[in-house]
């Protein structure tokens, strides 16, 4: 309940304390991890619930579907709280002292572990929590000295002192126990607020609100293409700026070269080269447009897969660059193991008979004038320390989605883990979506403008400047790897330091 759309806090400390309590209190590491385990199946249901809307858009699978399909991800992601516990425990040898250091420095590992295995599932991370409202990055703001999973570790640490609090009013300890809850409560709420400033870099974000019931039917596709374009016309022609398209909300294939079949489901005169000509008329002169578009591959003259991917296009309709899409959703955008798995049925899980395969990774896109864009698409952002080239380091951040899938829980948690993106790498965020919320981030996690959820509407200003280079941006994860390791040390040092006595 700490999480996006509900923000409220105060239960995530409270159950969090309550967790503690439990695994101080269980009879071996085992019953800790139990302990751990029933508290992420509840976390990750609730939090989680957003993917069952995905399942009613599925209309060769039933809609309950969905249901089940949360509850198998979530007996899954369970694991790794009850891995945290288990470790916690372990450590700790029931040292009061050494638990609390000890399970922060192990849900940090098993947050990072979580992002990392099987391709990683890093939604919610519990630093997500600690983030203030549009107008201020609350706990969050220490996250370039952190990074997200040692924040995380940081809001374990605060709900083991709620712990202390609770423990200091029963034995009527009134002046401990008031410290101990204001404390965690003065530092959620601290009043930080945005540095501020604009850049040079004007920029029109679009969000043409496609829902994900009609984005797919080819008779509207020249309609949605009109409707898009006319968000995007030039207010000033002439002057320079980065026009910013949705992933999902273009259906054109922009690249020659492909089997003429595929051209002819899509939007304009079945040529790319004439499509690509009307985008830039739309745009005018000056512009440059980043869009989401898919890219298909070809092996042996044959279609054999698909990418998805950011195009750079100029005014004149020439292709300036692109990028695809590196951290694939699996049975969104693949199948695993689709040998194995198709014969089985179980292929109808992903749309289309096509998997999108995957690109290099984050990249840089020089765009002269219109500066140097990282990319990110969809789920892409919420991955800790993997997001930007480290070793060419981008002006902003473009985040297209299609967040269309995933009800009113999905998008305001995904605004949430951009906006942590923002802050720990001292980068702006731009995301445009196609059903909201879209939104431009400053580099301090400040929502400098949105667009609510369900509306069609653009959002003109200068892309906000980025900071120097966080710690965290040289460093990455290691840095929050390092803070695990203190924690970790120092739950040790008590431990043998109290077993010695």
């Amino acid at each position: 309940m700490g999480f996006q759309p509900l923000a409220l806090w105060p239960f995530t400390l409270a159950a969090l304390a309550l967790l503690i309590d439990r695994i101080e209190h269980a009879r071996s590491a085992r019953r800790a991890a139990l302990a751990g385990w029933l508290f992420g199946l509840g976390h990750f249901t609730l939090g989680n619930n957003w993917i069952a809307t995905a399942f009613t858009y599925q209309a060769e699978m039933p809609a309950w579907l969905g249901w089940i399909a949360v509850l198998l991800l979530a007996v899954y992601l369970a694991a790794f709280p009850a891995l945290a516990a288990f470790f916690a425990a372990w450590l700790a040898r029931g040292w009061r002292a050494a638990l609390l250091p000890a399970f922060a420095g192990s849900w940090i590992l098993a947050e990072y572990l979580r992002a990392t295995l099987f391709t990683g599932f890093a939604w919610n991370p519990l630093a997500a929590a600690a983030l203030g409202g549009f107008a201020r990055p609350g706990l969050a703001a220490i996250a370039p000295w952190t990074g997200t999973y040692a924040l995380s570790g940081l809001v374990v640490l605060l709900s083991g002192l709620w712990l202390f609090a609770w423990r200091a009013a029963m034995n009527r300890h009134w002046p401990m126990a008031l410290g101990y809850a204001a404390l965690p409560a003065a530092l959620m709420l601290l009043p930080l607020h945005g540095s501020g400033g604009d850049g040079r870099l004007a920029y029109t974000l679009v969000q043409p609100n496609i829902g994900q019931d009609t984005i797919n039917n080819a008779s509207l596709y020249e309609t949605q293409f009109q409707g898009i374009a006319r968000l995007s016309f030039p207010r000033a022609p002439g002057t320079p700026r980065v026009v910013l398209w949705p992933e999902g909300g273009l259906p054109d294939y922009l690249r020659p070269g492909y089997p003429q079949a595929y051209y002819n489901a899509t939007t304009f005169a079945a040529d790319p080269n004439l499509a690509r000509a009307r985008i830039g008329r739309v745009i005018g002169p000056g512009s440059l447009l980043l869009t989401g578009a898919t890219d298909l591959v070809i092996t042996s003259h044959e279609v054999s897969g698909a990418r998805n991917v950011v195009t750079a296009l100029g005014a004149d309709g020439a292709i300036r660059g692109s990028y695809a899409k590196a951290h694939l959703v699996p049975y969104g955008e693949y199948l695993p193991l689709r040998s194995l798995l198709a014969p089985l049925g179980l292929s109808r899980l992903v749309s289309g008979s096509l998997d999108f395969l995957p690109g290099p990774g984050p990249r840089t896109l020089d765009l002269a004038g219109h500066g140097k864009a990282g990319l990110q698409i969809c789920y892409e952002i919420i991955f800790s320390g993997e997001v930007t080239d480290r070793a060419h380091r981008p002006d902003y951040i473009f985040n297209p989605s299609n967040d269309g899938w995933f009800g009113a829980w999905g998008p305001p948690q995904h605004l949430a883990q951009a906006r942590l993106r923002a802050i720990e790498e001292g980068l702006p965020v731009l995301r445009a979506t196609t059903t909201g919320i879209s939104a431009v981030i400053d580099a301090d996690g400040v929502v400098r403008q949105a667009a609510a959820r369900l509306t069609a509407g653009r959002l003109d200003g200068l892309v906000p400047p980025a900071h120097a280079p966080t710690l965290f941006a040289r460093l990455g994860n290691g840095l929050a790897l390092a803070w695990a390791a203190l924690l970790i040390g120092t739950s040790l040092v008590v431990a043998r330091r109290r077993g010695d006595r």
